[in-house]
């Protein structure tokens, strides 16, 4: 019985339902237990190939699933009965530990060269918070390595003396952090989530003789951890499984630093949030910014990974220890964007792009960029006035087989939740498969037009079923001072334009545990890239919304049949007990 007060004077009280199970989920225990009122095993077999799309379960996993039901819930570890009832197999469905959405396990080839992967990357992996006046630490880098996150950023500047070497966010009031610090942080927890290679991208602005400190710092640091290549350039990146629990470097070649031009984005800093939880990702596209300021958009924009921002006699000697750390050179071509998206047969590199620079990019070169990201890697980088952090849609950057799309880990929103549904595919290894379209050149050598439009290839049911929790994880006023909450659930897909849509259930009024019982259907164009987005919000008839829980997920891991699906909050921490049921089918 859950008692609120009044204005002070009189209080209600609303007693707590527990939720009887759903429809379904009766249905399918009569089915199962041919009209008992136990499953056995076996039973339990068949409706987990039948319903659940587990071809490959057998009646070993069914008793593994039965003993550990039956472990959770009565706390014994001996039991005379091996079989489920009904509400045994009712709260199995609606465990977030034993009923997951998607697969844990790496199940991607993993063989295949490092730029056929979409990788989880970072960007300016040291900052705590905004771009301007926040702290330098290891801290963000610690836990970004945790999350799963591949490629780390980091800022290279030499320090008051000139004879160390700091990382910080250069030409700004952020305070800085020693280099070896971030380095010894990333030795000790790069394979903390993921056995698979860490990339560090370096930014570096430093002179010959700290690119040389810099260098001794790395290979005493990382040892034989380090991959070093035996070639100046490579012809092909090596795979993931090859370079497991090894640390890349990529940056500039130092002699090139001589010939980069400093080209800094300028524009006046403009709020992309909307509210607490950020803008919907399909209203944050660079073009409603003003094109009048647009400077680093243009074919010759400079990554500011890639410009040297340094004076010209600081680099008029190479360094050659530090020059064959470099396993991915970056760098960009003169002569325009065309010719930085050129193909060259014996060597492989990385470019980098910014946000809006690959907006144009894919308007006038969209299958250029999806060639050169068959061999290349492409890293697109957020724009220089977002100064908040915030972050920008991720989906163009995957559609034209952009790897490394890098984001602000701390820059919370929908952006960032979509990044982080993205890379809960294959295990949370930081590493994704791309889709075998954009690999794949035709009899005639094309490759993927991304601006085709394209038939719907399948579509996704969606039945959200009900959702619990939200008792344990939040406090009783939480959502309402006076009632209960009033959930509802926001369900829908980003991906490629054609496939994005939300769409809402019902309003359930004063109800902590919320029965919805609605389906929904999603055609779907390019599943391969659509992500699921779940939210669940709390309707405030006088103010906003309050934000409930939500998650990403990909399409493509998906497990069919009756699912719980647990929540996170805003920043991306899973919810201790807030979860949904819901069912999943491809029609």
């Amino acid at each position: 019985m859950g008692t609120y007060r009044m204005f002070g004077c009189f209080t209600r009280k609303f007693k707590v339902i527990e939720a009887a199970p759903p429809p379904d989920v009766k249905a399918a225990f009569d089915k199962y237990a041919d009209g008992g009122n136990q499953i056995t095993a076996e039973q339990l077999r068949n409706f987990l190939v039948e319903v659940q799309g587990e071809s490959g379960a057998t009646v070993a996993d069914a008793e593994e699933v039965v003993l550990q039901v039956l472990q959770k819930r009565h706390h014994m570890a001996k039991f005379r009965r091996h079989a489920l009832t009904p509400d045994d197999f009712y709260q199995y469905l609606f465990s977030a530990d034993l009923n997951r959405p998607i697969d844990t396990k790496v199940h991607h080839d993993m063989t295949a060269p490092l730029s056929h992967y979409f990788i989880f990357t970072g960007h300016n992996s040291y900052l705590t918070g905004n771009q301007l006046s926040s702290d330098c630490s290891d801290v963000p880098i610690i836990k970004a390595l945790k999350r799963g996150v591949r490629v780390v950023e980091l800022d290279l500047w030499p320090n008051s003396t000139k004879d160390d070497v700091h990382v910080l966010h250069g030409r700004t009031l952020t305070a800085p952090v020693e280099l070896i610090k971030c380095l010894k942080s990333i030795k000790e927890h790069a394979f903390s989530a993921s056995e698979y290679p860490v990339i560090i991208t370096l930014e570096d602005h430093l002179t010959p003789k700290l690119q040389a400190k810099v260098a001794e710092m790395v290979t005493q640091t990382f040892g034989k951890m380090l991959f070093c290549p035996e070639s100046e350039c490579l012809k092909e990146f090596p795979s993931p499984e090859d370079l497991k629990y090894r640390i890349i470097i990529s940056t500039k070649p130092p002699k090139e630093y001589l010939e980069a031009q400093t080209n800094k984005d300028k524009e006046k800093e403009k709020d992309s949030d909307d509210d607490v939880w950020g803008k919907e990702p399909a209203e944050l596209t660079a073009n409603q910014e003003d094109d009048k300021t647009d400077s680093d958009a243009s074919e010759n924009n400079q990554d500011d990974e890639d410009t040297d921002a340094s004076e010209p006699e600081m680099n008029s000697s190479k360094a050659p220890g530090y020059k064959s750390l470099i396993a991915i050179h970056a760098g960009k071509p003169k002569g325009g964007l065309k010719k930085a998206l050129k193909v060259e047969p014996d060597k492989v590199r990385r470019l980098s792009l910014s946000e809006q620079a690959l907006e144009k990019a894919t308007v006038s070169y969209g299958t250029d960029v999806v060639r050169f990201t068959q061999k290349n890697f492409l890293r697109i980088y957020p724009k220089g006035t977002r100064f908040n952090s915030s972050n920008y849609k991720p989906q163009i950057g995957w559609m034209h087989g952009a790897q490394m799309i890098a984001f602000n880990m701390q820059g919370y929103g929908r952006s960032l939740w979509q990044m982080h549904g993205m890379f809960r595919a294959n295990g949370g290894c930081g590493y994704v498969k791309k889709p075998d379209f954009l690999m794949n050149v035709d009899a005639n050598g094309q490759v993927f037009e991304p601006r085709a439009k394209l038939p719907v290839k399948k579509r996704l049911r969606v039945r959200v079923y009900m959702g619990d929790g939200w008792n344990l994880d939040f406090k009783k006023t939480h959502f309402d001072t006076y009632s209960p909450p009033d959930f509802y659930t926001r369900v829908g897909i980003t991906g490629v334009p054609a496939d994005e849509t939300m769409k809402k259930t019902k309003i359930k009024e004063d109800n902590w545990k919320p029965v919805w019982d609605e389906e929904f259907i999603f055609p779907l164009t390019v599943p391969e890239l659509a992500l699921l987005r779940v939210e669940v919000h709390e309707y405030d008839m006088s103010e906003k919304d309050d934000f409930a829980g939500q998650t990403c997920l990909p399409v493509s891991e998906l497990k069919q049949g009756i699912r719980t699906v647990p929540l996170y909050d805003r920043k991306g921490e899973k919810l201790n007990s807030s979860r949904l049921l819901m069912r999943f089918d491809f029609i």
